[in-house]
């Protein structure tokens, strides 16, 4: 479905697909477990799923003559990070803008972590005093036109890379590597579970899994505590999507979005949430952070416990990077 689009390799190749045998049957045994990392894809500032966008985003940068990479996040943002660590790839500058998205008081939140990183790797970082919102920010386009008004030549990329024209290509590439993977493997994926924020990871996969009759069986869990607005952008991504791929039109019905899990707000963990996180590391060696990869593990686990998922389904969570974050919250963590 990709193959008329090109794509800069960031990436080391399929991410891994690993079975979670002391968390299934700490679950009770019912459904087995697998985890996809796309937290291991690449060598690139410790990954994560934000490159497999960026690889179909960065030959139009390249073909426009741009100099800087502008893009937002916030202060502990993996996307910013990637950004970075992409401009420092392909020899561009960039220019970060990481707003006050998180209402998070840990005295060294905004100098560790994501923010650290992409200062250490030479972007301009401005920290902004705005709150949440995965809409078109004011910050960010004033930040485009300073660029310019400099004399350099900005590539804009909006936050998790997910409003872009082909923001959403990466993970239809994902379901085709997981099919090929289930080949290989002998077996077939029942569900998917995918953290849902800026919307084009999980548009990417259900436009992807649609090939297969499986749209309905990504199963998102909201980490953005807005989750009208967040499934309405998941659908229009995705709807744009398979239009530029030429695929079959995709339905609001095809998004499924769980929103039971992303309280108390976008960033903060629950202490659900921080139970998750210790739970997949100390069953599995398996890192999650407290703003995406922990809610989504959090609502997987409930899923199970639940019994939304028949008896023997075999669930695929796609861990989509994010543990540098976790220096951010070292007062939550104080004591393992």
């Amino acid at each position: 479905m990709l193959s008329k689009f090109e794509r800069y390799p960031l990436t080391f190749g399929p991410t891994p697909i690993e079975h979670l045998p002391r968390l299934t049957a700490h679950l009770g045994g019912d459904v087995l477990i697998y985890a996809k990392r796309e937290d291991c894809n690449s060598g690139l500032a410790f990954g994560g799923n934000k490159l497999r966008k960026l690889e179909y985003i960065v030959p139009d940068a390249i073909a426009s003559g741009a100099d800087t990479l502008v893009t937002i996040g916030g202060v502990q943002s993996n996307h910013t990070r990637m950004v970075a660590a992409v401009a420092a790839k392909i020899g561009m500058k960039c220019r970060l803008i990481q707003e006050a998205w998180v209402p998070h008081e840990d005295a060294v939140y905004d100098r560790v972590g994501n923010i650290m990183l992409s200062r250490i790797m030479g972007a301009e970082t401005q920290l902004v005093e705005d709150s949440f919102d995965i809409g078109i920010r004011d910050s960010w386009t004033k930040a485009i036109e300073d660029v310019k008004a400099k004399g350099g030549k900005p590539y804009a990329i909006p936050a998790g890379a997910s409003v872009h024209k082909f923001g959403g290509l990466g993970f239809v590439g994902f379901a085709e590597e997981v099919r090929a993977q289930e080949a290989a493997m002998g077996l077939r994926f029942d569900y998917v579970v995918v953290c849902t924020v800026t919307g084009s990871t999980h548009a990417g996969m259900v436009v992807g899994f649609a090939a297969d009759g499986r749209a309905r069986n990504v199963i998102g869990i909201d980490a953005s505590c807005t989750p009208a607005q967040t499934k309405a952008q998941v659908l229009e991504i995705a709807r744009n999507t398979a239009e530029l791929i030429g695929a079959p039109a995709i339905t609001a019905d095809d998004i499924v979005l769980n929103a039971d899990y992303a309280y108390p707000v976008y960033g903060v963990p629950s202490k659900e949430t921080v139970a998750a996180i210790r739970l997949s590391a100390r069953l599995e060696g398996m890192i999650t952070d407290p703003v995406y990869e922990g809610k989504s593990m959090q609502g997987m686990i409930d899923l199970v416990q639940k019994g939304f998922f028949p008896k023997g389904s075999k669930v695929l969570y796609a861990h989509l990077g994010g543990a540098p974050a976790l220096n951010g919250y070292s007062y939550t963590f104080r004591n393992g």
